[in-house]
């Protein structure tokens, strides 16, 4: 088989597309925040510091949701620290990154970002080095309307309403040997229970996310989401799956493959999570928080210990080629057909860290070759998700065996298909769509992410070299909409419906 065919039936659908998939990640971490969303003083910065270039690209690509302070930075965070006038405001070591946080970024500020942005908190509280107090505490601050210690503080600080914050992650990564104050599974699951049941009794709206294993890969995985949830199935709504994909780690195949493993993480702990509300008779059935994913080459991180105390300093600010583009676009497929049970995802991160937006201190911003797949989802991702029905050569691959060369995804929105494809062969993809039980479909488009060399970059000095294109030659004739998907590309295909 030379190409790929789909069909498409608006009987059979996924679920609706959710606001949240669509969701970043700025945590206290190289330079994600100071030079990144703040700067004082550059060019493009207001007098609060946020800088504006960021706060438009931010909006283009689309993002919906924005988790908050991290990440293992949270671990070891003193949400105190960055509250109040930030003439006061304590300079401490963050024992995560081994950097120098002077707090002068903190909750006021990340929510008066925010607010710019157009985009929801998810907030993580310290269940490391703190626990239940602390976390009810931050929760009265945020959320209280006043009289209290806590709100009153929030109003003295000059925010006089709450912010009212709904979605709130409860520590994070806490199985993994890297974090700071890590815990057994049981250890974890009692203290998530009873730090969701106290900042419940403070706002009883909340959504609460309990930590999942912090990868697939680590010994933990399965057993821990188990645990963990016999102790706290009932006070949480969700829980969270993180992963970052390797370029670097293994071979090509494996690389353009990687959405596989994000499939089968979802998957497992799908399955997990319902195996324990069997155990416990429970009707109730949680969602996936997967609220870290990315593609980092992370086997050429030396690790913690490998940094000096620096504040801000250039970590882990990979560069990504149009591969890269093409896996964040499958990864973004996969998020899309499992959102029946994936409420919220979070790409991590924002800014020159793993980031689809790089920038410069006291220069220019730019979009990086992930960005586009980003924004192109979040743009045209409407409506209900179809279930889409496709055959597509194969490719061989070490860690998954033989793997569809096509990834694939659609939705309908009233009279507006939109159909997203990756072909991760290193040929060109000729793809046929049955569009028997759709309505007549019109005014056809096809954009592409895509380039000759799979591994050209937007740089400072050339930040437009990867942009998406309209690419030639698809047509409708009748029922069937037919289309070539360039090597190693990111896709979108959009019609009219009558």
């Amino acid at each position: 088989m030379d190409s790929a065919k789909l069909t498409l039936d608006p009987a059979f659908e996924v679920g609706p597309v959710g606001k949240r998939l669509f969701g970043s990640f700025v945590e206290h971490m190289g330079r994600c925040v100071y030079t990144g969303v703040f700067e004082p003083g550059h060019p493009r910065a207001g007098e609060d510091g946020l800088r504006r270039d960021v706060i438009e690209l931010t909006r283009e690509m689309g993002v919906t949701t924005v988790r908050y302070p991290g990440g293992n930075f949270v671990s070891n965070y003193e949400w105190e620290d960055g509250v109040g006038p930030a003439s006061e405001r304590p300079t401490r070591l963050d024992l995560a990154w081994k950097q120098i946080e002077t707090n002068a970024f903190g909750l006021d500020e990340f929510m008066t970002w925010l607010r710019e942005v157009d985009a929801e908190p998810v907030m993580a509280v310290n269940l490391g080095t703190r626990g239940v107090k602390e976390a009810r505490d931050l929760v009265e601050y945020a959320n209280f309307p006043g009289g209290t210690r806590w709100s009153d503080l929030r109003i003295k600080h000059g925010v006089p309403e709450p912010y009212g914050i709904r979605v709130w992650c409860l520590g994070n990564e806490m199985d993994g040997p890297w974090q700071i104050g890590g815990k057994t599974a049981d250890e974890y699951g009692r203290l998530a229970y009873e730090a969701a049941k106290a900042m419940r009794r403070v706002d009883p709206g909340l959504e609460l996310i309990a930590c999942g294993s912090s990868n697939m890969r680590i010994p933990t995985f399965g057993s821990w989401e188990a645990t963990v949830l016999e102790h706290c199935y009932d006070q949480v709504d969700y829980i969270s799956a993180h992963s970052y994909y390797d370029p670097v780690g293994g071979g090509r195949a494996d690389f353009l493959a990687s959405a596989v493993e994000m499939e089968q993480q979802i998957e497992g702990v799908i399955a997990t999570a319902d195996h324990v509300a069997a155990k416990l008779g429970s009707g109730k059935r949680l969602k996936v928080s997967f609220d870290e994913w990315n593609v980092w080459s992370q086997s050429l991180f030396g690790g913690e210990n490998s940094l000096d105390w620096e504040h801000a300093p250039r970590i882990i600010e990979e560069e990504y080629d149009v591969a890269g583009a093409a896996v964040v676009g499958s990864l973004l497929i996969t998020l899309l057909n499992h959102a029946d049970r994936v409420g919220i995802a979070c790409q991590a991160q924002l800014a020159n860290v793993i980031a689809p937006i790089r920038t410069e201190p006291g220069g220019p911003a730019w979009r990086q070759t992930i960005f586009h797949p980003f924004a192109l989802t979040a743009a045209h991702a409407r409506g209900r998700i179809l279930r889409v029905q496709a055959t597509a050569p194969a490719m061989p691959t070490e860690r998954y065996g033989e793997v569809p060369v096509l990834a694939t995804a659609a939705t309908l929105d009233d009279d507006r298909l939109a159909v997203f494809a990756v072909n991760r062969g290193d040929r060109p993809l000729p793809v046929e769509i049955d569009l028997r039980g759709l309505p007549r479909a019109t005014d056809l488009s096809h954009v592409t992410v895509a380039d000759d060399d799979t591994g050209a970059r937007n740089t400072e000095s050339e930040p437009r070299r990867v942009e998406p294109r309209a690419a030639d030659g698809a047509k409708i004739d009748r029922d069937r909409l037919t289309a070539v998907l360039p090597p190693v590309s990111f896709n979108l295909l959009r019609a009219r419906l009558s």
